[in-house]
């Protein structure tokens, strides 16, 4: 009796941190937006070259760590003829780097512990290099054919008349009071909202750093070896079911941030293995975009359908090519557990690696781009 009491106690601990750390991820969002959005905003108005077009997407993604967000606005500005639907389409394809920020800024958490950080930063960077990869061969066959934006055209006129459908994420519900109430509560105290935002951003990490810790530690006493096996077992003998896995349950949660920043404590806590993580993950890129394609057809914006499209088109191209082929598939799986070596060695060569991949590099070379 006493045994099941301590079990069920633990199984209530874990809840409750996994709901403090939901709450710690929508927090940093919520910050990242209020620094970013507009600063986006203004950032893809300016580009009419597909090259600056996707470094403006990564940067702009990484500033407001959603691809939602991103992708509805260069939704509305397509509607209001500021951009084409071509030079649209290499934003959206950096977007999908950029929203990888948010996994990695979470294995940030577990980098007091070497063994549990190597898990965790190699369970995140399987999703940005699997992105950068489905990016380097798909935006020089986009601006040789313009495949994306014709197929995703033409499946535009063949669903342009279908009712939208929006859904409402259960986890945002759960979450947005308790954000909410943080938010109007930093406001109030701080006096301006630009101190808010970084207020809410520190808080957001502390929460994080506090929830994982506690995360890993109770899970590791529960679960001891017998969800580990189970998880393992069964994706590792059928990755497909980790992919439907990954889509299902993104398109339950409006978003991949969510669905790939929760298997990085179970992979740091070594329940799942990366190999285990990445067909989920590749579920949750395709997941995050079915949602949008339902959204835009309540829209009645022929521009947000065709877009909605090219980012799914995108991800299941990405993923029928990459997944199948054994070579391809072990690419990203042993560059991220190669970075995980190296980033659990020299722990500051993946803060490095977050500052220049996401911020720096995209800012740069936008900056090259317009002064050549």
């Amino acid at each position: 009796m006493k045994k099941k009491l301590e079990i069920v106690y633990k199984i209530l601990t874990v809840a409750a941190l996994l709901y403090l750390f939901l709450v710690s991820i929508s927090l940093m969002g919520a910050a990242f937006k209020g620094f970013g959005k507009g600063f986006a905003e203004n950032l893809i108005r300016t580009t009419s070259n597909p090259f600056i077009g996707l470094f403006i997407g990564i940067l702009a993604t990484s500033l407001v760590q959603s691809s939602s967000t991103t992708t509805s606005v260069v939704v509305g500005i397509v509607g209001a003829g500021g951009l084409t639907v071509g030079n649209a389409i290499p934003i959206i394809m950096g977007a999908n780097i950029g929203t990888t920020v948010t996994n990695t800024l979470v294995s940030l958490g577990h980098v007091s512990r070497r063994d549990e950080f190597r898990r965790a930063i190699s369970a995140a960077t399987v999703h940005d290099f699997f992105n950068l990869i489905c990016v380097s061969i798909l935006f020089p066959i986009e601006l040789a054919t313009g495949y994306l934006e014709k197929t995703a055209t033409y499946m535009s006129t063949i669903f342009s008349g279908v009712g939208g459908i929006k859904f409402v994420s259960p986890i945002k519900l759960a979450v947005t009071p308790a954000v909410g109430l943080i938010q109007k509560v930093v406001i109030l105290l701080s006096g301006s909202k630009l101190a808010a935002y970084i207020i809410m951003a520190a808080l957001s990490l502390v929460i994080l750093f506090f929830a994982l810790y506690f995360i890993v530690k109770v899970m590791k006493s529960l679960v001891v070896n017998r969800a580990e096996i189970v998880l393992n077992n069964v994706i590792s003998k059928s990755p497909i079911l980790g992919l439907f896995a990954g889509l299902a349950f993104t398109i339950i949660v409006q978003s991949s941030s969510i669905t790939t920043s929760l298997l990085i404590p179970l992979a740091a806590a070594g329940i799942l293995t990366v190999e285990a993580v990445f067909p989920i993950t590749i579920g949750a890129n395709i997941g995050t975009t079915t949602t949008a394609i339902l959204a835009s057809f309540a829209t009645g914006n022929i521009s947000a359908i065709i877009i909605a499209f090219a980012h799914f088109l995108f991800n299941l191209t990405g993923t029928v090519c990459i997944y199948p082929i054994k070579f391809f598939r072990t690419v990203p799986i042993s560059l991220a557990k190669a970075f995980g070596d190296l980033a659990a060695t020299k722990r500051r060569y993946a803060f490095i690696y977050v500052l220049c991949a996401f911020f720096l590099i995209p800012t740069l070379l936008i900056i090259i781009s317009k002064l050549f």
